[in-house]
This record gives C-alpha cells, sequence and structure tokens, in this order.
C-alpha cells in the first residue's frame, strides 16, 4: 500500500474513533436530557395538578376539587403537549379516568410503598392490559413517559397522580436531533478524507523529496541541497542529509585528491625506480661484456650500491608508512635526555647542509631535556624534520631547538628554516600521503617520495603529541613538535595547521 494511503487510513481511523466517541456521547447525553426535561414538565404539571384540586371545603373540611371535569379541564389546556392524567385514592384504587364497570385498577405494590415514602416514579412503559398501570383508553397502545407522585395532607398519603405524555413526541424530537447529528457526522467525515488526503499529499511530497535527492546523490551530483525549517523530524532528516551529502561531497573530494595523488605517486616512483634500475642494468651489461675498464669497475660497482640503496629507500618508507599508519609497531615510550639525540642528529646532517650551503645551529637547552617518548621514533622524526628544512633552504639557516613546558608538562622541540617557505594551500597539504610541495622538483633534493612527513605525523600522532608548522612564502617554516610527558593528555589545538612539503 502507498504510504499516502496508509497515512489517509491511519487519520481516518483515528477520527472515525473520535467523531464516534463525540457521536455516541452527544446521542446519550441528548436522550438523557430530552427524557429529563419531560420527566421535569410532567412533575411541574402533576404539581399545579395538585394545587387546582386539593381545594378543601370551609364549611365541611373535605376536599372538594377532585372531579373528572377538573381534570379534564386541565387535560385540555395542556392538549398540543399530549399530556394525560389518572388519579389513585388513598386506597390505591384508580379514580380517573374512571375504570369500567365491576374493574379495579391499583398501581403496583412496589410503586406504592415508595410513593407513601414520599417519593416521585419516573418510568417509560406501555399501559394497556399492563397489570399495576392506569387504563387511560381501551384502544391504547401507545407508549407513555410518565411520573407518579404522591399527594399529601397533614402527613398522610391521601392520593396519587399520574401524569403521563406519548412518547412517541419525546422520540421524534431526540430523532430530530440525531438526524442533525448524523448530517454533521457525515459533512465532517468527509471533510476529514479531503483533509487527510491533502496533509498525507503534502507529508509524501517532503518524502519524495528526499528520494529525489537521495536519487541525485547516488548519481554522484552532491549539489543537492533540501531546505528546512526546522519544524519536526522530517525536518531534522533534511538537515541530516544536508550534512551528509557535504560528508559524501569533501569524501569524494578527498578520494579523488588522494587518487590523483596516487597517481602523481606512482608517476614519480616509477621515475625515481626506472633511472636507478636503467643505471643498474646498464653497468651490469658493461660488466658482463667487459665493456667498463679495469679501472673504472670499482667506482661502477660503488654506483650500483648507492641506487640499490635508494631503491631501498624508496620500498622501506612505503612500508613504514603502512606499518605506523595501522599500528603495527611497537612504542618502547621512556624517559630520555633528548639533549644527546638532538646533538647526534645536527653532526650527522652537518655534512649535507654545508652542501647546501645551510648553516644548522642547535640550541642546546640548559640542564637534562627530559623526554617521554619511543627513542629511535623520536630520533627519525627529528631528522625527517631537520633533513626536510635543509631540502628547502640554501644559503640559509636553520636552528633547531628544545625546550621544556613544565605548566602543560611537555617537551616541545622547534626546527626553524629561512628558506623558501609554502602557501597556506601547501601548508594544509602538508601531511598529506605521496604530497610533495613543488611536483615540478623531481629531482632528490627535494624528496624522493612525499612520505617523509606523513610519516612524522603519524609518529607524533601515535605518541599522544601534536605538530605545529608556521610558514610563508620565501620567508621560511618552523615546526613545533610538543610530546607530552607519562600520564598527561593534550587537548588538541583547533588551531593547528596540516601540512607535505
Amino acid at each position: 500500500m502507498k504510504l499516502i494511503y496508509q497515512n489517509m487510513l491511519s487519520f481516518l481511523i483515528v477520527i472515525l474513533t473520535t467523531l464516534g466517541i463525540i457521536l455516541y456521547s452527544v446521542t446519550s447525553a441528548s436522550t438523557s436530557w430530552e427524557y429529563n426535561r419531560t420527566y421535569k414538565s410532567l412533575e411541574s404539571y402533576a404539581g399545579n395538578l395538585e394545587k387546582i384540586a386539593l381545594k378543601t371545603d370551609p364549611k365541611t373540611g373535605q376536599i372538594h376539587n377532585i372531579t373528572g371535569d377538573n381534570i379534564r379541564t386541565v387535560e385540555q389546556v395542556l392538549s398540543e403537549r399530549n399530556v394525560q392524567f389518572a388519579i389513585f385514592d388513598y386506597n390505591n384504587d384508580q379514580v380517573y379516568p374512571t375504570p369500567p364497570t365491576n374493574v379495579k385498577l391499583h398501581l403496583k405494590d412496589s410503586y406504592w410503598k415508595k410513593l407513601k415514602q414520599g417519593k416521585t416514579i419516573r418510568n417509560v412503559q406501555k399501559l394497556q392490559d399492563t397489570e399495576g398501570n392506569p387504563r387511560l383508553r381501551k384502544d391504547d397502545n401507545r407508549s407513555y413517559v410518565y411520573v407518579l407522585t404522591p399527594w399529601f395532607q397533614n402527613g398522610k398519603l391521601i392520593a396519587a397522580v399520574w401524569a403521563g405524555s406519548d412518547v412517541s413526541e419525546l422520540q421524534t424530537n431526540i430523532g430530530e436531533i440525531n438526524s442533525r447529528l448524523y448530517f454533521a457526522l457525515l459533512i465532517s467525515l468527509l471533510a476529514a478524507i479531503i483533509l487527510s488526503f491533502l496533509l498525507s499529499r503534502y507529508q509524501v511530497n517532503r518524502i519524495n523529496r528526499l528520494r529525489s535527492a537521495t536519487k541525485k546523490v547516488a548519481n554522484n551530483d552532491f549539489s543537492v541541497h533540501i531546505e528546512s525549517k526546522g519544524r519536526d523530524e522530517l525536518d531534522d532528516l533534511a538537515e541530516d542529509f544536508n550534512q551528509m551529502v557535504k560528508s559524501l561531497e569533501a569524501s569524494d573530494t578527498e578520494i579523488k585528491r588522494q587518487e590523483q595523488r596516487r597517481k602523481e605517486f606512482m608517476a614519480d616512483a616509477s621515475h625515481e625506480m626506472r633511472t636507478p634500475l636503467t643505471t643498474i642494468n646498464g653497468l651490469l651489461e658493461g660488466l658482463a661484456y667487459d665493456a667498463i675498464p679495469e679501472e673504472s669497475k670499482g667506482q661502477s660497482i660503488q654506483l650500483m650500491r648507492n641506487e640499490t640503496k635508494r631503491l631501498i629507500r624508496l620500498v622501506n618508507e612505503n612500508l613504514d608508512y603502512e606499518k605506523i599508519r595501522t599500528n603495527q609497531i611497537t612504542m618502547a615510550k621512556r624517559v630520555f635526555d633528548a639533549n644527546k639525540p638532538l646533538t647526534d642528529i645536527t653532526s650527522q646532517l652537518n655534512k649535507k647542509a654545508a652542501g647546501s650551503g645551510d648553516e644548522l645551529i642547535l640550541k642546546k637547552y640548559d640542564g637534562e631535556l627530559k623526554t617521554f617518548a619511543d627513542y629511535d621514533r623520536f630520533v627519525q622524526v627529528m631528522f625527517n624534520i631537520i633533513q626536510n628544512a635543509i631540502q628547502f633552504t640554501n644559503d640559509g639557516k636553520i636552528f633547531v631547538s628544545g625546550t621544556r613546558e613544565e605548566e602543560r608538562h611537555a617537551s616541545v622541540f622547534t626546527v626553524s628554516d629561512t628558506g623558501i617557505g609554502m602557501s597556506e594551500d601547501q601548508v594544509k597539504n602538508i601531511w598529506d600521503r605521496y604530497y610533495k610541495a613543488d611536483p615540478s622538483r623531481k629531482n632528490r633534493k627535494y624528496g624522493e617520495s612525499g612520505l617523509g612527513l606523513s610519516i612524522v605525523h603519524q609518529l607524533i600522532e601515535n605518541h599522544g603529541g601534536e605538530i605545529e608548522v608556521k610558514s610563508k612564502e620565501n620567508e621560511g617554516t618552523t615546526f613545533i613538535v610538543t610530546l607530552f610527558d607519562e600520564g598527561y593528555e593534550h587537548k588538541p589545538n583547533e588551531n593547528k595547521e596540516g601540512s607535505n612539503r
């Protein structure tokens, strides 16, 4: 079943149930009200009859007005209301209307007992040939709504009056009220069907908007946006959908970007591998065919060794990155004095810095530079950052320093250079795998794989530390590495720049 019909059916069930309850309540109330109104009117007529009938003769002291003529006069006055009376004397004998000869009519004993107690009796019943009820006319088979009221004088029951009205008139009034209610119910039902259809169609249209938008997203159209006014759960769903589309668009963009980087890396890696492999293959052929002079064989072998090491380095960087990224390496964290590894690293890289005309300056920390980290991975991180600074600096200076920030329970290391720097876009992408700040630079001076800083970033994250990059084009770059003491966690720096040259 279509959702629109399901909604309509739900609305109609609720509406019909509500209308049914209302109809039952109103008809019951109106019927009860009509009967009570009639009972009160009859009691009022019986009371007025009592005032007229119970008049005492001043001379004899006897009641002389309970006569058939008087009562018929009252019945004529109330003829339009179909009201009739019957009178029973203190012996429970019917005295009006006069029963047939030799026939005595009485009220039921249960009624008479209640009347003696001063109670008024209300009832609806056929009277003809019914024991314990008055007889009005021989051929009267109608039902009457009636009351029985007692008449007392000096504390004694002297008579009882039966006042009744043809129930058909009452039923006519009730039927008229009910017919109007049924008409109103029919109108309400038609209105409910129309409104339920309109409301259902409105809700289904909102859902169809989501369906249509979902199909567009499935076809890689991420320009979809659904207007939301925040009124209900469907609007909340629309908001969630918009957020999902933004996330999918960002993911799609990132996937395409990474795919482009992968293609660039494969092209670069293929280029980087082809050159040493071609060199090695050429030298091996030369050696195989004695095309290389004896005095040059040693140099050729050394060249092959260098090219082989270069290939191994490319492969190892990829393997290292995957192991670090998937937490396949074990961190042997401990506390050590970072002054020693910083001194060793700068000593190893001094020659390389001098080759680029750079001056590598280590600002030593006075005292013990306590650092909580994996020693070998710390060396790998600082070595890569300083080597990166040397690669992008010519005839400049590179400053390396470490310090303690006791209030943060952390050791902070800074590598700052006066090199070529980076743009804002380059800084944002510097930590991405395979990224190179300048793809046009294919020589080894500017890195072979674009994985060095990706490895650095992953290692810092695995340590629970943080790394920040500040850079401007042609003004140099500064890397700030923060490693926290054991048992202390850092709060992520929301302003931290991501970065890979």
